[in-house]
Order: structure tokens, then sequence, then C-alpha cells
């Protein structure tokens, strides 16, 4: 005991306690000090699927459709060159698969936009025209020469949306042509814009096959751009499935010499003509056995000759143990006899 002088009371003497930490407020103090650590992903053999790209079409589906299209340009340069009387060359520039968002990226303002049906199937089309090819094909239709003149930027009016209409239409029967192959599609033209933004046809993240297509008239070029919805193509999976079985394999060597020797003892027709000139009806009808009839034709004059009553050769007559003979010279390119 200690007294306290100050009161006069003794006061017991106070001895620091000592307090005795449990393991598990141990293991707690060491655990706050360690770093966070996250558990390792287990392997579940999931993979990482992207759902914006269900309608993407695989490569071996593009390359059918690059076919078609290669068809569809052939035949449509010969049709406008013959609708326009005027000389157009197309040329398939690229075939590939975008978002529509980026196809309406990439087109000017203002241009030529045509939305087409794609009877009996849901779906829409879009086929653009650059406004030089669009202007060009107007005027060609009225009687100019297809030469450039001033860049025009402006909307097509109603008048000329009306003979863009007849003009698509033999277009659009070459494409019908080209995809009967695959499917019998009605390609029909519902309207007529110059702004593609303003008509909300496809979802902007929709993929679509842009087919650019190259096109000259006359002195003036420019494109023309086809976007179909990769979904309405991915319905048609099995159809172009069969237009790759059915397509023509490049023959083998052996098959050549197997086709070569089957044609061996086929009997062929070969005929050598002679232009003689003419005579008059009465001196055919006087023509006896013995007669000799005096032809205008020289030995150095060029004759034809066919094949099966097709022309296939160019030559000249020639003497060979005194026989006549004939001498080839050349292919020949004109038409069958």
């Amino acid at each position: 005991m200690q007294l306290d002088s100050r009161r006069g009371e003794s006061s017991p003497t106070r001895t620091p306690m000592k307090k005795e930490l449990s393991q598990e407020e141990i293991d707690k103090v060491f655990q706050g000090t360690k770093p966070e650590t996250k558990p390792e992903p287990a392997d579940t053999g999931v993979a990482v699927f992207d759902l914006s790209h269900l309608d993407r079409i695989p490569k071996s589906q593009l390359r059918a459709l690059h076919m078609v299209h290669e068809n569809f340009v052939r035949n449509l340069a010969s049709s406008l060159s013959a609708y326009l009387r005027s000389y157009v060359a197309l040329n398939l520039v690229s075939l590939e698969q975008i978002s529509y968002a980026e196809f309406l990226e990439g087109l000017s303002f203002p241009t030529g936009i045509a939305y087409i049906g794609l009877s009996p199937y849901d779906g829409t089309a879009v086929l653009e025209l650059s406004l030089s090819l669009m202007f060009t094909f107007m005027g060609v239709l009225m009687g100019s020469k297809g030469r450039p003149g001033a860049p025009l930027q402006r909307k097509i009016t109603d008048i000329e949306k009306s003979i863009m209409q007849t003009l698509l239409r033999v277009v659009l029967l070459d494409l019908r042509e080209a995809w009967r192959s695959v499917a019998d599609i009605d390609f029909s033209v519902q309207s007529l814009a110059s702004e593609p933004q303003l008509m909300h046809v496809l979802a902007p993240a929709e993929a679509v096959i842009v087919i650019a297509v190259d096109v000259r008239v006359g002195e003036v070029t420019g494109l023309m751009n086809l976007a179909i919805p990769s979904i309405f193509i991915k319905r048609l999976r099995n159809k172009f499935e069969q237009l790759q079985r059915v397509r023509k394999a490049h023959a083998s060597e052996a098959d050549h010499f197997i086709v070569a020797e089957l044609l061996q003892d086929v009997a062929l027709e070969l005929k050598a003509y002679i232009d003689g000139g003419k005579i008059s009806a009465h001196t055919l009808a006087d023509l006896e056995p013995g007669d000799i009839l005096m032809l205008d034709h020289g030995f150095d004059k060029p004759l034809k000759a066919s094949l099966n009553g097709e022309p296939k050769w160019d030559g000249y007559i020639a003497s060979l143990k005194e026989n006549l003979v004939f001498e080839v010279s050349g292919v020949s390119d004109t038409v069958p006899l």
C-alpha cells in the first residue's frame, strides 16, 4: 500500500494488464497483410461468340457469289450496250462483307439509291449509282455521246426517277437471270432516293454483301454498288451448296486423252467453198455433162473450209501430185454457212 500525501488515503498500485491474442485473431492479422489474389478461371471449354455476327457467311459461299455476279456483269454489259446503243464496259471490282453502316459511310452525298425488293423472300437490297454515271445514262438515252461534262451535285427529279426506273429494269432482269442458277428471285425497284441516310431499311450493324462494279459509258466512268443483306444469303445456303456441287471441274490430262481416243473414229464432213461469181439462169439451165464452167476465182484468192457445215478455216487452192488440195492459212472468224 502507498499513502497519498495529498489526501491521506491509501490507493492500490496499478500494474499493466497483458492481453493474449487467440489463434483466430492472429490469423486475421496476417491475412490482412497478404495481397489479394484472384482465383484462376477454370478451363470449361467454352469459346467466346460474338452475337452481332450471326449473319456473317463463310468464304466458300462468297466464292459462289463471286461466280454468280461475274455472269451478271458479263451479261449486263451486252444488255446495256444494246439498250443505250452505245459501248458500255463493266468490270467486277470487289465483293466484300461489311456492315450496313460502313456501306453508308462510303457513299457520296447526294447519290442515286434504288431500294430493291427480293420477292418471294423477305428483305431489301440497295443499289447505288454515282450521280455522274446516272446522269450519263440519262444523257445517252436522250441522244448525247456519253462525254464527261460539268459534275452535277443535286437530287434527281421525279422525271429523272421515271427514266432511271426503266433503265433499272434492264439491270434487274440480268440480275434475276444470273441468280436463276441459285434461286428464282424477282428483283424489283421499290423506291428511288438521293439521301440514303434517310431510309432505314437495314439496321446499321447488319452485315451486307457489297458487290462493286466499275461501269464505263463512252468517256465517263463510275461505280455501281449492290448491297445484299447477308442474312438473306444465309437462308439460301443449301442452294449455294448445290451450285458448288454441279460446278464443272477442270478436265485432267487423262480426261483429254480418253475423249481424244473416243473421237478418233468419228466421221466428219470437210468442205471447201469457192465463190465462183454469178451466172444467168439461162446458162445454168443449158449446162450438160462435159461442159466446162469458168469460175472467176484464181489460185491466189482465199476461200473457206467448213467442218460439218460450220466455217472453221481460211485457205487457198493448191496442187499436190496432180490433185487440187486445200491449204490452211488460218482460223475463220465468220458466221456459219
